[in-house]
Order: C-alpha cells, then structure tokens, then sequence
C-alpha cells in the first residue's frame, strides 16, 4: 500500500479515537505508535523503538524521553509525548532539556494529533525553539506528505532531511510574518512600503496612520486577485471536460458581460469546503461555480453533482445543502467558519455522488 493510503488510513483512526483516549499512556498506545509504524518502524523491537530512553541532563539522573528511535545504533530521533487533549505549545522545555544530552538528530514532540519536529539549525546541539515542521492530522496539507515521508524507516537520510529542515522552517517563519503584517501592519512595514517609491513626503505619524488602512487594503485585494487567478485558470484547464448542466432549478446568474468577482471570503470558504471533503474525495476533484446569486461547490466540476452552495451577502449569510433528492436544506451561519459545524451534512451530500 502506498504511504499516502497508509497515511489516510491512520487519519480515519486518529479521528475515530482521539476523544476516547483520557491520558497520556492511552495516547501512545493508540495514537503516536500507530502513527511511527505508519513510517516503518518497527514499535515492538526495543532495539529499533526503545521506550523510555534515558536523557540524563545534567546532575539529573534517570531523566527518561518517551521513546527513541535507534538507527545504526545511535539515537536519531527523539519523541515526547503527552495526552492527545494537552496543548503541545507548553510542553517543548522537556524535550529541549533532553536533545541537548544525546546524539539524536532530531525530536518529535506530540500529542498524537500534533507532530512538531525540531533540530538544531541555529546551534549545533541545541534544540531549536521552532519546530521546522509542524504536521496536524486532522489538517493534513498534500504539501505535508513528501515532508513526513522523509522520516519513514526506509527513506531516513539525515542531511536531506535538514537541507529542506532550514527552508522549510524559515519560510513558516516569513509565511507567519507576512500573515501578520497583512492583518495588522506595523508602523515600520507600512513605513518600508512607503519607502519603495510609494510616497516622497516626510513619513510622520499622521502619514503612517493615514496609509495603514490602504496598505492592508491593497495587499488583501493582491491576494483575492492571485487566487482568483489561479483556480480560474485551473478551472479553465477542465472546462470541456464538464459538458452536463444541472437540471435542478437554478438562481438566474450573473449577465455574462459583468464581470464575477469571486471575493476572498467566498475562496476562504472553498479552502474549508475541501479540507472537510479531504477524507472523502480527492481535493483535486473539488470546484466551485461562482454566480451573481451564491458560491456553488461542486464535485468533478459537474453542475449535476453540486455539494453546496454558500450565501456570503452582508446583511444575511447561509449554507443550502444539497439533500437526499437533491433539494436544498437551508443553514444559517454568522462567518464562514461555522461551515465546519455543518460538516457531516457535506460529507454525506458528497458521498452520494460517489
């Protein structure tokens, strides 16, 4: 089986157990020993997976990581765990104790949902404070997948693993930077905008404050325009394979001379559409149709198989999801994010198309 079927396999536990296990031991035993098995190796051979591997720091005797696994006879990689409830945002202090007092590589700190990964990028044997990847089951990214394969048994090589570990860890760190600066300009990334040639006056306090708003703007509306860029000229690729036409009544759509502008929350809405459906169908068979009327969510871009369709005007937002017979059934929602709470409706509308 392939490493991204094993993967999805495990993604289906993890789902149907992480509620039910209560403490940390439960935890290892049916979530993060999977999980290490999924990549290869082998958790009942204590000489490939050692339990309880023993960290001494300092004048600290008996200091014990949860697990280590042992390749060419040295430890690689080191893993602490805690309860699939705990957030792991607390917790990286003891690994970080432990890295620094053997040989190992890198450390996996987790909660069996949450695999954070860290080296020693900035300082040699020194557990860096971010974690170069971060990988969240339940929101597996397709991007994720090649990353985590890197650490499978088979696959394992230590320099190429940290070649990508800087990138990798870095960009999150700009990806992280920017995201912020897009919500909230800084005094100085609006000044540093200003300074590209934007606007020659004197950058006083009142200038900064009087352009913040219409720097947040414009790089909002650059976004929405790559994005919708781009899925349009995806969508286009596919335009003649999608010949049939919904026979279902329809909202009469936009006069094709005006232009549909497909807004940023409605792609936002798309994104979380398809990380519901991600379980289910491939995302590569997820599109939307945008029209004057409602954002229509549709499998294999066939407009007889819609999912959903996502009303975003002002005053009033809803959900209509396709039922049984293919009548709508109406959600209220206040933001887009309540879409989630609605996910085993799509779901089940998607899976009868299948």
């Amino acid at each position: 089986m392939e490493f991204s079927d094993l993967l999805k396999e495990h993604i289906a536990h993890v789902q149907k157990y992480r509620d039910v296990v209560q403490n940390e031991e439960q935890t290892k035993q049916a979530l993060i020993m999977p999980f290490f098995k999924v990549l290869g190796y082998d958790v009942l051979n204590p000489n490939e997976f050692v339990p309880e591997y023993t960290a001494d720091v300092g004048i600290k005797k008996g200091e014990k990581v949860d697990y280590a696994i042992i390749i060419d006879d040295k430890p690689l990689i080191l893993v602490e765990c805690k309860s699939a409830q705990d957030n792991l945002d607390r917790h990286s202090s003891q690994l970080y104790r432990y890295f620094g007092t053997t040989d190992a590589r890198f450390g996996i700190l987790t909660n069996g949902v949450i695999y954070k990964f860290y080296s020693d990028l900035d300082q040699k044997n020194k557990m860096d404070s971010t974690p170069f990847l971060t990988i969240d089951l339940e929101n597996l990214l397709d991007r994720d997948i090649p990353e985590l394969q890197k650490f499978t048994k088979d696959a394992v090589d230590v320099s190429r693993i940290l070649d990508s570990a800087e990138t990798l860890k870095y960009s999150k760190l700009i990806k992280d930077w920017f995201a912020t600066e897009m919500e909230s300009p800084s005094p100085e990334f609006v000044k540093g905008v200003l300074n590209a040639g934007i606007y020659h006056g004197a950058k006083t306090q009142n200038v900064i404050d009087k352009f913040t708003p219409i720097v947040k703007k414009a790089g909002a509306q650059y976004i929405n325009d790559l994005l919708n860029s781009r899925i349009k000229t995806a969508l286009a690729k596919d335009e003649d394979e999608s010949t049939l036409t919904d026979s279902s009544p329809e909202v009469p759509e936009k006069n094709n001379s005006v232009e549909i502008e497909t807004t940023l929350e409605e792609l936002e809405a798309f994104a979380i559409i398809k990380a519901i459906l991600r379980q289910t169908v491939d995302s590569s068979r997820i599109f939307y149709k945008d029209t004057r009327a409602y954002f229509g969510i549709l499998l294999d871009n066939n407009t007889w198989k819609w999912i959903c369709r996502v009303y975003l005007q002002r005053s009033v937002k809803y959900l209509v999801i396709a039922g049984e017979n293919k009548e709508g059934i109406r959600y209220n929602i206040e933001n887009i994010d309540d879409i989630y709470n609605h996910a085993d409706k799509i779901v089940e509308a998607c899976t009868r198309y299948l």
